[in-house]
């Protein structure tokens, strides 16, 4: 399941449905459920199954009310309390790399939505609208414990497969350097390498790796847009430390060689000769780059006519395909001032290779 199947359908099941997200580390499993809370307006709780026993999930014996009542309780673990006493969205992570007995515990929460019991016997609940959300790593390379079928079928079950675009998408909203996602547009075999296909030990890059290169990067003074032509000291070293050999060589070599890019404000307030020169060299993938770019300057700033004019001179340089997705990408923003102006001018083009591409 992609990315955006997945943000769709997981934040609008029922509460009391348990997501269970599948897939190799590094895909982005925690951020999903993370932006879930998000777009639920809800807090957020990680809870680490692996590094826990069972009396971190399922409580420890009350031993002084025992004392008073003579009725054995247990204390709950804080994260329990909480998702009882207001919504919010748990957060049980590695869970088949936990340990049996939290295994079981977790079966409970799950399945009943309760734990522990007061002294008259009655279980804590969780409060109606907190959600579960779960993950486990999944694949040959990973030494875990299987999950019960009966635990299992409790779950909305998703199986990630996150795309190059998901993940530019994602990078674009993120605010990542738009030289490493370029990167990665041309170059999506480097986005993840499945460690089952490589020695052991090998590092190899994965979407969560490329994150914290970047943010080191940009923390170091080396964002690759403002080094770009240049390859400081170290900079290989760095990026292999994250990504691994054959990504870094890639990477370092692509930063080193890259030119300068042009920026969406170069389209619509300098269309001239030089730009539409530079444009005229551009490789399809950059041209693609350069749509997002548009895309992102259309969804979040008034076009003038002027600037409207020369995003429809930019597209004149277009295949049939890119024009499509130029198009697509605009109207998807529902930025209607912007759509109005920009249909005006490329409606008709836009209609033209849609029969076109149907003709074919």
């Amino acid at each position: 399941m992609d990315i955006k199947t997945f943000t769709k359908v997981a934040p609008n099941l029922p509460a009391d449905i348990a997501v269970l997200m599948r897939g190799p580390t590094g895909v982005g499993k925690s951020h999903l459920a993370k932006a879930a809370a998000v777009s639920l307006d809800l807090p957020f709780i990680d809870v680490r199954l692996s590094t826990m026993s069972e009396g971190d999930v399922g409580g420890y014996p009350d031993v002084e009310g025992m004392k008073e009542t003579g009725v054995m309780t247990f204390c709950m673990p804080s994260w329990f309390v909480r998702a009882t006493k207001e919504p919010v969205v748990l957060m049980l992570d590695e869970m088949n790399r936990a340990l049996p007995g939290v295994q079981q515990s977790a079966f409970q929460l799950i399945l009943d939505r309760e734990l522990g019991n007061d002294a008259n016997g009655v279980p804590h609940r969780l409060h109606p609208d907190t959600r579960i959300f779960a993950a486990v790593n999944w694949g040959a390379e990973y030494d875990v414990n299987d999950i019960d079928p009966a635990l299992l079928r409790r779950f909305w079950v998703c199986d990630l497969e996150p795309t190059v675009d998901d993940w530019i998408s994602w990078a674009n909203d993120a605010g990542m350097d738009s030289c490493l996602v370029d990167f990665i547009r041309q170059n999506g075999v480097h986005l993840r390498v499945d460690p089952s296909e490589v020695e052991p030990g090998t590092v190899c890059p994965n979407p969560a790796s490329w994150h914290r290169l970047n943010d080191s990067l940009v923390h170091m003074g080396w964002a690759p847009e403002s080094i770009a032509g240049d390859r400081p000291d170290g900079f290989y070293a760095l990026c292999s430390g994250f990504i691994g050999t054959e990504a870094a060589i890639s990477f370092t070599d692509f930063v080193t060689n890259y030119e300068r890019v042009i920026s969406a404000e170069d389209i619509l307030d300098g269309w001239n000769k030089k730009v539409q020169k530079a444009v005229g060299k551009m490789a399809s993938s950059e041209v693609m780059a350069l749509i997002d770019k548009l895309a992102q300057h259309f969804a979040s700033n008034d076009w003038s006519e002027a600037q409207a004019k020369n995003a429809a001179a930019f597209s004149e340089k277009m295949g049939g395909e890119q024009l499509i997705s130029f198009w697509n990408a605009c109207s998807q923003t529902q930025h209607l001032a912007n759509i109005q102006k920009l249909h005006k001018l490329i409606g008709r083009r836009v209609v033209e290779s849609v029969q076109a591409s149907r003709e074919v």
